[in-house]
């Protein structure tokens, strides 16, 4: 399988509302407050008012389902929409939930993003499948996303 760079996308985060124990596992819901993106193709910043709806489940699985819109230096709108996995060794998930720097090596976190928008110089976005490593910082997530060729 052959893939291509799309762009690299940092978001920051509010402090976590915690819903608690629900039927499937912990349900955390993190606001998203702000953030950047920047590719070969497109580039611009993440508008307020998204968020990440995660789920820790009982086998130490966190999905994440992250909801956001992209506004483009030009002005066009994109919803991004995002489900993922991150997993890894005790020790390391422990050094992440401190805020410590780990080597995103060290631990597997993967999403896959899909795009909506009506603006037709973005249009390509809406037709193409991608796939994110990420890595998890204090200050917010930065995920690397390329496009499925």
């Amino acid at each position: 399988m052959n893939s291509r760079f799309l762009m690299v996308l940092q978001v920051a985060l509010a402090p976590p509302e915690k819903v608690g124990a629900v039927p499937l596992g912990t349900r955390v819901i993190v606001p998203i407050t702000d953030g950047h993106f920047e590719g070969p193709k497109l580039r611009g910043k993440v508008l307020p008012g998204g968020g990440d709806w995660t789920l820790l489940r009982p086998d130490g699985v966190l999905e994440l389902d992250l909801r956001i819109t992209l506004q483009t230096e030009d002005g066009a709108l994109i919803h991004l929409t995002s489900f993922g996995l991150r997993h890894g060794p005790p020790e390391v998930i422990a050094a992440l939930g401190r805020g410590e720097r780990v080597d995103p090596s060290s631990y597997y976190f993967r999403t896959l993003p899909r795009f909506e928008t009506g603006a037709p110089q973005y249009a390509y976005l809406n037709r193409l499948l991608a796939v994110s490593t990420a890595d998890r910082r204090a200050e917010g997530p930065v995920y690397t996303i390329d496009e499925i060729l």
